[in-house]
């Protein structure tokens, strides 16, 4: 049972954008659409090859914008700005999974490739506003990353995490793999389980969840 997996954890780590609320929210696809777009006119290519080229960088360098800057040196500010430039009308409050997070014992953070503004407003539209001790965006980790191991390095050395006392929550199962190495306990919530060793606990129903292990 989750539960007994899960008394030692003082620190509860959680991903943001498909962790915190459901994919069917579609907010990634707001996203997708602005990088597309900020590849077509930083490159100077059309539409079909900056998609490639976004999609690529994802694959191979853990983000597109980490892939824009290794391979094109580009700026990350103006191009964390823009992507993240999107409307919330499709998330709504969610007090339930609010109360789960709250229940849990210990400090409560969030880890996100996305920028920590950005976080806060889904946080706020999410009705999870305040419940956080810390939010920390890709601009904490020196614009690394996750699945780098420099990025969570950077993140959780400056958080003061102790690394075997901690929990972490993830839709991207390759973004446990290092978390999984320093000793967090893993949780991978997607609708479709993860495989390997790295993931201890998957789950679709994040509320459920937490609610298993505060029982």
């Amino acid at each position: 049972m989750p539960h007994t997996d899960f008394t030692h954890v003082t620190t509860w780590v959680f991903d943001l954008d498909n962790t915190l609320y459901p994919p069917s929210a579609r907010l990634f696809d707001h996203i997708e659409v602005r990088m597309t777009a900020f590849v077509m006119e930083a490159l100077g290519v059309e539409r079909a090859e900056a998609h490639r080229l976004r999609v690529e960088y994802w694959r191979t360098h853990g983000t597109t914008l980490a892939g824009l800057m290794r391979v094109h040196d580009v700026d990350p500010a103006p191009y964390l700005t823009h992507v993240h430039d999107i409307p919330m009308d499709s998330l709504t409050p969610d007090p339930v999974l609010a109360a789960r997070l709250r229940d849990l014992p210990g400090r409560r953070i969030i880890y996100t490739n996305g920028t920590a503004p950005y976080a806060e407003r889904v946080l706020d539209a999410r009705g999870l506003g305040g419940l956080f001790d810390a939010v920390y965006g890709v601009e904490h980790a020196g614009f690394h990353p996750k699945p780098d191991r420099v990025a969570f390095e950077t993140v959780f050395d400056a958080d003061g995490l102790i690394r075997d006392r901690a929990a972490m929550f993830e839709d991207d199962a390759r973004n446990l793999e290092v978390p999984h190495q320093m000793g967090l306990r893993t949780v991978h919530v997607a609708e479709t389980p993860g495989t390997g060793d790295h993931i201890h606990h998957h789950t679709d129903d994040l509320s459920g969840f937490l609610a298993r292990i505060t029982a």
